[in-house]
């Protein structure tokens, strides 16, 4: 009740005044309505718990040193950890990190708004992380499970009661997404600037809208799954039961969800790639009607996709369908890359750290594009199912196509939020690091799978040794190396050169405000009205906004 509860809720109920604490670094560990604080937590939710779950993968890689094990006591413990790494990875940071801290941040002032639809909802949303994590993480204590981390029933019925734990936290993350997702969708609609149309609707809200129409649709129809199988395990119901119940249909409801989730990992890092781009080419945006079509395309049939986790589960007269549905959405995908290769062709090219990483981040997921279209073919996955070549293709997916792009969009809206640079060689000289091991590590993924090493298995052949231990130091060189720029962002933040208020020539509205940016964004009793595209780097092309005297008090 002292966290804000009081002041915001249960006074206003009883005829109170509400009296939410938004300002002072007291706002950043109660319950408020400012959506820089909220995100602010999500981004530091997202840091904490990338490191918990990094950790995780430290101890998986040392386990894998040897073929038969030489860190977790049991296979269990193996199991456990590799379904917490997931969880946390998936759920806790690439579902939030972007969305839930640069989207915050970033959405109201890019479309001209000084608040968000439903500030409590949103400032609720952050606030579920921490428990949710805590719950996953500290599941092994509380009686462990066998299941996985897709706790498929009823092999989720088996081990101890720490499955429970591991549901709870799970399904409780969705519901952080879902909150803000709610939220994102219904401030880009009806707190748009006067003048921001649809067609000059900046492309990073674009993504955020995008990924959010996703969440709305999936989320409770998997975390539906989550509860149903916590009824069977806790109160006795039989919604999964293998006598009596459909058990294969929490398969289904588990995956209508989380392969669109992967759509919400990539979709607002796809739209920083254009924003990024742009700023640092100099170039008027390429194709920006068919980056446009890309959201529409992947959200339509993101749903669709998810059906090629069921290859090896079907007859052979589905195969040829589901190969053809999986590599539908390599259309829409390559819009992207139309929009990014045909902006950076002929552009002014400043090597900055941010564009920097976002080159690295489209060179990484096109390996892992490649990758997945040989996956969906029907006689390779068939072999390479359950291999490490899938996990080899995720990570360059999801690692190389959403962490680049996190860390790029860091470096790149720092100084905005902090009112400070970044040091640059240090950004930089991680940008190299992280490429050259994060290579050197997820490729190797691909080769030891493509050789038979299984995923998911604590166990493995002696002639995988070499390549083993070839893919473990080159992740503990990796790991560490995540040290660098967290360092980087909390010196930067005390000691970095001052920076102005649009330090790389940004024309979208979030750079014309103060840097640090004030609590309504706009503070200076004008409205922004939005007359010219903000993408436009022609020679004399018009100033996108003009400025006019505010109707609302600030």
């Amino acid at each position: 009740m002292g966290i804000g509860v009081w002041e915001g809720w249960v006074k206003p109920s009883f005829g109170g005044e509400e009296t939410w604490i938004n300002k002072g670094v007291g706002r950043y560990f109660r319950f408020g309505t400012e959506a820089k604080a909220t995100a602010t937590r999500y981004t530091i939710f997202a840091i904490a718990t990338f490191f918990i779950a990094g950790m995780l993968a430290m101890a998986i890689r040392i386990d894998l040193l040897s073929p038969h094990g030489m860190f977790f006591a049991n296979k269990e413990q193996y199991n456990e950890a590799f379904s917490i790494h997931g969880t946390l990875m998936l759920l806790a940071v690439a579902a939030l990190a972007i969305l839930g801290g640069i989207g915050n941040f970033m959405l109201p002032p890019m479309i001209g708004a000084r608040q968000v639809v439903y500030p409590k909802l949103m400032g609720i949303s952050s606030w579920f992380v921490p428990p949710a994590v805590i719950a996953v993480a500290m599941s092994p204590m509380v009686g462990g499970y066998e299941s996985g981390w897709m706790g498929f029933p009823p092999l989720s019925t088996l081990g101890g009661t720490g499955i429970i734990f591991y549901f709870m936290g799970g399904a409780t993350l969705l519901l952080s997404s879902w909150a803000g997702a709610i939220n994102f969708v219904a401030t880009m609609v009806f707190m748009r600037a006067k003048g921001m149309t649809l067609s000059r609707v900046p492309m990073f809200v674009y993504g955020i809208a995008s990924a959010s129409v996703l969440l709305i649709i999936f989320v409770p129809y998997t975390a539906s799954a989550f509860l149903f199988n916590l009824f069977d395990m806790v109160v006795g119901t039989q919604f999964y039961a293998l006598k009596g119940g459909l058990t294969l249909a929490y398969q289904d409801m588990f995956w209508w969800l989380f392969h669109p989730e992967v759509y919400v990992f990539v979709l607002p890092a796809w739209a920083l790639w254009l924003e990024i781009i742009v700023v640092f080419s100099r170039r008027s945006l390429f194709g920006r009607g068919w980056a446009a079509a890309g959201f529409v395309g992947i959200v339509a049939i993101s749903g669709a996709v998810g059906v090629h986790h069921f290859f090896t589960q079907v007859g052979d007269v589905r195969l040829p369908i589901i190969m053809g549905l999986t590599e539908m959405v390599s259309v829409p995908t390559g819009f992207f890359y139309l929009a990014a290769i045909g902006t950076l062709w002929g552009g002014r090219i400043r090597l900055t750290s941010p564009m920097l990483l976002v080159l690295m981040s489209m060179v990484n997921f096109l390996i892992g594009g490649l990758t997945g279209v040989f996956n969906s073919d029907v006689p390779a996955n068939l072999q390479i199912h359950n291999t490490f070549f899938v996990i080899g293709h995720f990570h360059y997916t999801i690692l190389g196509g959403m962490l680049f792009t996190w860390i790029a969009a860091l470096y790149y809206y720092f100084p905005k939020v902090t009112g400070r640079m970044v040091n640059e060689f240090w950004a930089k000289f991680h940008a190299w690091w992280f490429f050259i091991f994060f290579n050197f590590t997820f490729f190797g993924m691909y080769i030891v799978g493509i050789d038979g090493m299984n995923r998911r298995i604590a166990t493995y052949l002696p002639y995988l040794q070499p390549m083993n231990e070839w893919i473990s130091i080159n992740a503990f060189l990796l790991g560490a190396g995540f040290l660098i720029p967290l360092v980087n962002l909390v010196y930067s933040y005390y000691r970095g050169p001052i920076a102005s208020t649009n330090p790389w020539g940004g024309k979208t509205l979030e750079w014309q405000m103060p840097s640090p940016p004030p609590y309504e964004n706009f503070p200076f009793g004008k409205d922004p009205v939005v007359v010219a595209d903000f993408y436009n780097y022609e020679e004399n092309a018009p100033d996108p906004v003009i400025w006019v005297e505010s109707k609302q008090s600030t």
